[in-house]
């Protein structure tokens, strides 16, 4: 069973210092783990002195689980090293790809929702679970497209890999939102499939709103659709540890902690008596 760790939020260079020196009340910390794919230095050092004090978790962005290349072993190796150091409560990546050849995209790119792509990734998850030891979260994406070769539902695709993976959620709410703006369909009717008892880990995180269309950027503060879905999620998936995602325009961290407040705020007051 993972634990519930609370309120986190995700650990930035430019708030290392701050983090060591103050021992702000945060409850948990997500790091990103090709950040600390590194032999020494100063990311090492600082990782150390911070998870001695708060839980971490760790969340990937290169393991490209629905790539039709073959699993990067290196990669692999690395990441089980770095939890052997850190000891996370849990270890997540994207339902997506960003490999095809020797082309990196440096982008989270969603996949066609069907058979084929489905046992494709459960194969590839089952894999990555067995040589890691442990179960893996995996998180669903933003999406600007969608493919003809596509026969189910988003939501639909993903409830299918991590029953047939027997692996576990990282719901993000603002790639909810996002793509549900940008496909037109209803964020609730996504959030209503998700089985509550598969979902570990939530993100709440900004975006950059252009009218028709919806960019997940991470750069701004949570706006108020996103929390409002967060709120009306709250009733079905309850207590769920819960953390907040700034990777660019990064503000000073006593503001990304009155966000956490809300989040908690929001939190208690949406399961009030639950």
């Amino acid at each position: 069973m993972m634990p519930y760790l609370g309120f986190g939020l995700g650990l930035r260079t430019s708030h290392f210092q701050y983090v060591v020196d103050q021992r702000p009340p945060v409850d948990w910390f997500e790091i990103i783990s090709e950040n600390f794919m590194v032999g020494g230095g100063k990311p090492k050092h600082y990782l150390h002195a911070i998870r001695a004090n708060y839980p971490m978790v760790m969340h990937g962005v290169s393991l490209s689980i629905g790539s039709t290349d073959p699993l990067d072993k290196d990669y692999l190796r690395q990441l089980k090293t770095l939890a052997a150091e850190v000891q996370p409560a849990w270890i997540s990546d994207h339902l997506c790809f960003t490999r095809a050849g020797d082309v990196n995209s440096h982008d989270l790119l969603p996949l066609p929702y069907n058979e084929e792509a489905l046992r494709h990734v459960v194969d590839r998850v089952h894999q990555v679970q067995d040589f890691l030891g442990r179960r893996i979260l995996l998180e669903n994406v933003s999406s600007y497209l969608s493919y003809r070769h596509s026969d189910r539902s988003e939501w639909e695709f993903y409830v299918q890999v991590v029953e047939r993976a027997d692996c576990h959620m990282l719901l993000d709410i603002n790639n909810v939102y996002v793509s549900a703006r940008n496909h037109g369909f209803d964020p609730m009717d996504y959030l209503s499939a998700i089985d509550p008892s598969r979902v570990q880990q939530i993100h709440l995180a900004g975006h950059s709103d252009y009218g028709d269309y919806v960019i997940d950027t991470h750069d701004h503060d949570v706006p108020d659709a996103v929390w409002e879905l967060y709120r009306q999620a709250l009733p079905r998936f309850g207590r769920i540890s819960t953390m907040i995602e700034r990777d660019d325009d990064i503000p000073e961290f006593p503001v990304l902690l009155a966000e956490l407040d809300r989040a908690r705020d929001i939190a208690d007051s949406a399961l009030a008596g639950g």
